[in-house]
């Protein structure tokens, strides 16, 4: 009887792949060649799993977003029982900022195919999506006024200090210390705002 191969796990081996070769030579040089001699499998075998280089890409980003997913349940979890507004939005970014050799090749991959999706706008199917579940989430934790557009001040430092951080720019203690700060702003505006 003939091995049964797992779809979804290949898939994924051949996504791994890709974010590998796009992590080390950038989106540019992902092609279904490159991928392959990197997945150990032959050309033939990835075109079996994916027609496009945009459908094999989609996939490499949901395997990403899975994956900080992941972290952010990870992160969460440690903080107990009803963890404080703050510190539940302190544990979810500092899970998705690429503070470790695996996230940073997630966030490579993610801050590439954001740039390839700026001029491929049908590849970017889900992104909008996502990043609106994001900023309703992180808005639900904010307290007092105008929640929406401190949320999506919070979710644009998150992204600023991922490329910052994927750039070499700034150390995990800048970024972080900057993040602490703005928290800090964030909440105590509240306050005060709730003191009036």
């Amino acid at each position: 009887m003939p091995k049964k191969v797992d779809r979804h796990e290949r898939r994924t081996l051949i996504a791994d792949a890709l974010m590998r070769v796009a992590a080390r030579q950038g989106m540019e040089a992902v092609s279904l060649r490159h991928v392959a001699n990197e997945a150990g499998v032959s050309p033939g075998m990835v075109q079996h799993y994916f027609r496009t280089k945009d459908e094999m890409m989609a996939f490499a980003m949901t395997v990403v977003r899975e994956r900080n997913q992941a972290r952010v349940t990870e992160a969460i979890s440690r903080l107990g029982e009803q963890p404080a507004p703050r510190a539940l939005l302190r544990a979810m970014i500092t899970a998705v900022l690429p503070l470790t050799e695996e996230s940073r090749i997630d966030g490579r991959v993610a801050l590439a195919f954001l740039a390839y999706t700026a001029v491929r706008p049908d590849a970017a199917a889900g992104i909008g999506a996502d990043t609106q579940q994001m900023l309703g989430f992180m808005a639900g934790l904010l307290p007092g006024p105008d929640r929406d557009g401190r949320a999506a001040g919070l979710l644009a430092l998150m992204e600023g200090l991922g490329v910052y951080l994927l750039g070499g720019h700034y150390t995990a203690e800048q970024a972080l210390a900057a993040l602490d700060a703005q928290l800090d702003i964030v909440f105590a505006a509240s306050d005060l705002a709730e003191a009036r």
